[in-house]
């Protein structure tokens, strides 16, 4: 398997353990029904440990533009690599969140509520205040960012650092910095699956909520910068 198609299985990866747990937990007469965020933190972190133990041997598994960015300010990977790995990884995303909708379509189509039913998709806040959001998503990205960072020396990506430690990081993300926006922490992860939403023909769907779409995206490109030059200033 070469590295495009690393990079955009794993991602679908996560997108299915993660927006499928999403599903199970939100959508109407599911066996998971109700069952909470802790179990919505554990699916997403199941998802990134499956994802990077099947890419990590092909492409490095960055799995997340962000990881991708942060590799490049570090010069540990090669910016003319870095729009393949991006657009492999957005592909994917949107590729497991259409085997989520495939799998739970029957659930989709029994559910009325909209916001329920684009937060299996992607992100949202709980207070909206943009610019307080990209913070929130910013400071999560930081951290993943600059953990991949240093326990990866002196190989690259998720991959090299085992699948299991980025498991935990991303878990305790989730229940600690997930609580205002849901914790993107992933420009694929939260782009390509609204695309999804908003191309599917999901009954009773909400708008795709692109005004806020730019924030998941900003914030963990900002942070993983961040991360990035934190790094290159103290690692060297």
């Amino acid at each position: 398997m070469n590295a495009f198609f690393a990079e955009f299985f794993g991602t679908a990866i996560i997108l299915v353990f993660g927006g499928g747990v999403v599903a199970n937990v939100l959508l109407n007469q599911t066996k998971g029904n109700n069952s909470g965020w802790i179990v919505i933190t554990f699916g997403w972190a199941a998802g990134v440990f499956t994802g990077v133990s099947i890419a990590a041997p092909y492409s490095g598994a960055h799995l997340n533009p962000a990881v991708t960015l942060a590799l490049v300010i570090a010069h540990k990977f090669s910016p003319s690599l870095m729009p393949e790995y991006i657009l492999a990884q957005t592909l994917g995303a949107m590729f497991g969140a259409f085997l989520v909708w495939l799998a739970y379509k029957k659930h989709f189509d029994i559910t009325e509520d909209g916001d329920s039913k684009l937060a299996i998709f992607c992100t949202s806040p709980n207070i909206r205040s943009y610019w307080y959001n990209v913070l929130t998503e910013a400071i999560g990205t930081f951290v993943l960012a600059l953990a991949v960072l240093y326990m990866a020396v002196p190989e690259v990506g998720l991959g090299s650092i085992n699948a299991l430690p980025v498991a935990i990081v991303v878990l305790g993300l989730g229940l600690s910095m997930g609580g205002p926006t849901g914790y993107a922490i992933n420009p694929a992860r939260d782009l390509g699956p609204r695309i999804m939403h908003y191309l599917l023909p999901i009954p009773l769907k909400r708008d795709s909520d692109w005004k806020y779409s730019w924030v998941p995206i900003l914030g963990p490109m900002l942070g993983a910068a961040l991360a990035a030059g934190v790094f290159v200033i103290f690692a060297s």
